[in-house]
């Protein structure tokens, strides 16, 4: 099926009309229905935008974008969306403005496309030269800087002021994800679990960069409770009950063994395991061993043997069997030992001091002994899940983000005639940890920047000609997200655009910078922006670029085919 640029942009739109139901701090949750006729509610941009049954390519391609910059700064999968659009339906507009030399159909559509691609191509390159550099000169100014001394830190005193304003950006995140109910709950736990994580001689970009790689074996979730009950737990959640009586409660210290292969070899007959004498007395030697070293719990990644728990159990040493590969690598991380899988290489170094080991009831389930996340069910609870992640993963792209690499990518990709150096205000942008007022500040700014520059251009310039129509589409496109926050109150939308525009215009820093205007609007992280924008530039290009779909009854070859390798 061959595309035309109005197939892209209806496509878009369709996303576009999904997403706009929960958008802003205003937008109500969506509700899917299920074949099993499960129900689930969610304000999550990915989470809605992953449940829908798409079957137009494009609409995938969109999706698989979208997912991908999520995945990699947690935040703005709808306002994505919602520029994709907005950024479509100017080079549309634009398009079909510019003379064609053909009337005829084909030649228009065709004269169209390319007029598209160019603009589209145009725009990130123009993006990838100057973004960074109007960022920083035309909202950074306009923000405070945060650092990650100021969530890391044991004490906080009520008058650090760049640590409250790490909890109203974690706020503001969770208000667009849950709503005013649970925000406040979540921005907590949040807080409390950065404020005590931390490793020794660690930085602390580390520290919560593990927190998010290791988040699935951090987080117990449990169905049936309400939100309230959540809490931060210390200890590791191993989600197995214990095999053999768990450790006598005694001053003795505790100590556990990571075991990923079988203390014994099984030979089964007739349902019955049997062991050969030398077999039992190899068993009884190992069992004998994890004794002289003092070992009282062994994680097993595997299911033992009746015949192994019967001598642990007689031994009185605990066995937790099937533990995932996850909460393994996790203990082993933070015991600072290494899973041993030779039942004869177990050694001192193999072995970990616990503080405690004790079973543990959460909800329905008893586990052997982070956090706790409650909900009234599956899905809800799920969502707080993937909440929290996502505030981990903004708060590393605000305060550690990796843009500078990315963008040297994507120069490269483009094959353009940019410079390589880039600019030393990109690391200011990048690196400080910028927030800025939420509720369309930043694109009031980053507007009123691109007009400025594109006013300091003449049309008649052959060398800078295309600088003045790019400015204006982007700082037009950019509006459309604040039109939408004030889509309820048209009002607000002005009386914002003129309180910051005149701001900006008297030099009154002081007025974006306020207290109250801080807590009226919340806060949002410039680094995260930056990243959406040319994110969703890229994902503008790489559309505009297809021209034809064609639909196959077979899975296409990925691969060549070896057999077929025979030059």
């Amino acid at each position: 099926m061959h595309l035309h640029l109005k197939h892209v942009l209806q496509t878009v739109c369709a996303l576009e009309a999904v997403v706009l139901r929960s958008f802003g701090p205003e937008g109500g949750q969506v509700l899917f229905t299920r074949d099993t006729a499960e129900a689930m509610l969610s304000r999550s941009g990915t989470r809605i935008l992953t449940a829908l049954r798409l079957e137009h390519p494009l609409a995938r391609m969109v999706v698989e974008c979208v997912c991908k910059h999520s995945s990699a700064t947690g935040d703005g999968s709808k306002t994505f969306i919602l520029l994709l659009a907005s950024l479509l339906r100017m080079i549309h507009t634009n398009a079909c403005k510019e003379p064609n030399v053909s009337h005829n159909y084909h030649s228009r559509e065709a004269a169209e496309a390319a007029t598209a691609r160019h603009l589209a191509d145009e725009l990130l390159a123009f993006a990838l030269k100057k973004l960074d550099e109007l960022i920083t000169m035309g909202v950074v100014p306009y923000g405070y800087c945060v650092s990650w001394e100021d969530f890391t830190a044991k004490t906080h005193s009520q008058g650090h002021k760049n640590y409250c304003h790490v909890k109203e950006l974690l706020a503001s995140f969770f208000h667009t994800r849950l709503g005013y109910t649970h925000c406040d709950l979540i921005t907590s736990l949040t807080c409390e679990l950065l404020t005590n994580w931390n490793f020794k001689n660690d930085l602390p970009s580390l520290s919560l960069k593990f927190v998010n790689d290791n988040f699935p074996a951090l987080h117990t979730p449990v169905s049936g409770f309400p939100i309230s009950c959540s809490r931060l737990i210390e200890g590791q959640v191993i989600h197995r009950d214990f095999a053999t009586p768990c450790p006598k409660a005694d001053h003795r210290p505790i100590k556990a063994v990571v075991f990923t292969g079988y203390l014994q070899s099984q030979l089964l007959d007739a349902g019955i395991v049997q062991f050969s004498a030398w077999a039992e007395r190899s068993l009884e030697s190992v069992i004998a061993n994890l004794q002289y070293l003092g070992v009282s719990v062994l994680l097993s990644a595997v299911k033992q043997s009746t015949a192994v728990l019967a001598l642990a159990a007689q031994a009185e040493i605990c066995v937790v069997e099937c533990v995932s590969e996850d909460e393994l690598s996790l203990f082993s991380r933070l015991s600072g030992t290494t899973p041993v899988s030779d039942c004869c290489m177990i050694e001192a170094g193999h072995v970990a001091t616990l503080t405690f080991c004790q079973p543990i009831l959460l909800g329905a389930h008893r586990y052997g002994h982070i956090l706790v996340i409650c909900g009234p069910g599956e899905g809800q609870t799920d969502q707080y899940a993937c909440a929290f992640r996502d505030g981990v993963r903004m708060l590393l792209t605000t305060l550690e983000p990796t843009g500078m690499t990315a963008t040297a990518e994507m120069t490269s990709q483009l094959d353009k005639s940019i410079s390589s150096n880039v600019p030393s205000s990109q690391q200011c942008v990048m690196d400080t940890g910028c927030v800025i007022a939420a509720g369309g500040t930043f694109e009031f700014l980053l507007h009123h920047a691109l007009l400025k520059y594109g006013s300091n251009f003449s049309v008649s310039d052959n060398t800078n000609k295309g600088i003045p129509t790019l400015s204006h589409l982007f700082a037009k496109a950019l509006l459309s997200v604040p039109r939408q926050i004030y889509s309820r109150r048209p009002q607000h939308f002005l009386h914002t655009e003129t309180r910051i525009l005149t701001s900006v215009h008297c030099s009154r820093k002081a007025d974006i910078l306020s207290k109250d205007f801080m807590l009226d609007s919340g806060l949002e992280s410039v680094s995260c922006k930056y990243q959406l924008l040319l994110a969703v530039l890229q994902c503008v290009t790489s559309l505009l670029r297809v021209d034809t779909v064609l639909y196959t009854h077979t899975a296409l070859h990925t691969q060549p085919d070896r057999l077929a390798n025979i030059l």
